[in-house]
């Protein structure tokens, strides 16, 4: 399983005790598909679906964070 997490951050010093933080987070940055476990892929030999993929992890996700402190 390949999974790569980036985050980059940016502290904003405004005034004197205030500070804003920007975050900018990936998960699945790479976005490669992850099958894992029994129930994955169809094994059932007798089935129409066979060795069909039938689950899978979530796919790349993005997001976005601000953050006042003061």
């Amino acid at each position: 399983m390949a999974n790569f997490d980036i985050a980059l951050a940016k502290d904003v010093h405004l005034a004197e005790r205030g500070v804003l933080q920007l975050r900018f987070e990936t998960f699945n940055a790479l976005n490669h598909a992850q099958f894992f476990g029994a129930a994955s892929v169809d094994g059932n030999i007798t089935s129409a679906n066979f060795g069909r993929i039938e689950s899978a992890m979530a796919p790349r996700l993005v997001q976005l964070a601000a953050r006042f402190s003061f």
